[in-house]
């Protein structure tokens, strides 16, 4: 089954087969950066997959590229009114996180090149994470002038770790597999081109795993993680969108998509 038809904003796609359920990323012109409309579909995909009790595990993939971040391109459209910026944020991205990380079966993100931003908060809902070599993970988006919304933020430093999230939002760093797998984000790294059977390795070790005791499991992880609910970032959400309008926001949106260097004033 694929949900959604190829458009130019891309789309999510859904592939079930043999009790796993496939979701692709799929905006190669972006190197699979996340457009609004792409949030909203993996919200549905999510749905969808959570109801189908015949599942025992879910892949999270794109196609050369895991997820770039976000679709800078249509941020001027939205990004510089609080309200539409808190909705973008709270309803559209999280919306779709919070249904990733309430899905009871498995989820293995199956990372290939760019894992930014939005790319790191989707891995971030994944249990199993298997990167190839030529992966590169950060969330440089203070280049854009704009900080993570709270749940996202939560989210990113309960699975990354407080210093490399740190790391990379105050420094804009970014990490190559490698250093991620010793940070404690990813599970394995293999060769570039073995990622496929290393997913599937993964795949044969839960299939004939009780599927009930593997829900439960889950939805115990889910009440023994405080950032699954985001608590303490909802406290932030009333005022952590008053920046929409300011000069730093406006110029870093601008100044990609002017394929221009940022002039920040101190």
């Amino acid at each position: 089954m694929t949900t959604g038809n190829m458009q130019p904003t891309g789309n999510i796609q859904l592939q079930r087969d043999a009790g796993i359920a496939t979701v692709t990323i799929n905006y190669p012109a972006r190197f699979n950066a996340m457009s609004r409309s792409m949030w909203l579909q993996l919200r549905s995909v999510f749905v969808q997959i959570q109801i189908d009790t015949s599942l025992k595990a879910v892949v999270v993939r794109g196609d050369r590229h895991f997820c770039a971040g976000g679709d800078i391109s249509e941020y001027a459209s939205f990004r510089f009114q609080e309200e539409s910026l808190r909705h973008f944020h709270e309803n559209e991205v999280w919306g779709a996180l919070q249904t990733m990380l309430e899905c009871d079966v498995p989820v293995i993100a199956q990372i290939d090149g760019n894992c930014m931003g939005a790319g790191i908060e989707i891995a971030s809902c994944c249990d199993v994470r298997i990167a190839s070599q030529r992966a590169r993970f950060g969330a440089p988006i203070a280049k854009l002038g704009f900080p993570m919304a709270p749940r996202e933020a939560a989210l990113v430093l309960h699975s990354v770790g407080e210093l490399t999230a740190r790391e990379m939002l105050l420094t804009a760093a970014v990490f190559d597999a490698d250093e991620m797998l010793r940070r404690g984000f990813l599970n394995q790294v293999v060769e570039d081109g073995a990622l496929e059977s290393a997913t599937q390795a993964v795949l044969e070790r839960i299939q004939p795993l009780a599927a009930q005791a593997t829900r439960l499991n889950k939805k115990t992880f889910r009440l023994l993680t405080p950032v699954h609910s985001a608590h303490n970032a909802s406290n932030l959400v009333a005022s952590a969108y008053r920046y929409a309008d300011s000069d730093e926001h406006r110029e870093g949106i601008t100044a990609f998509v002017q394929k221009r260097s940022p002039r920040f004033e101190s």
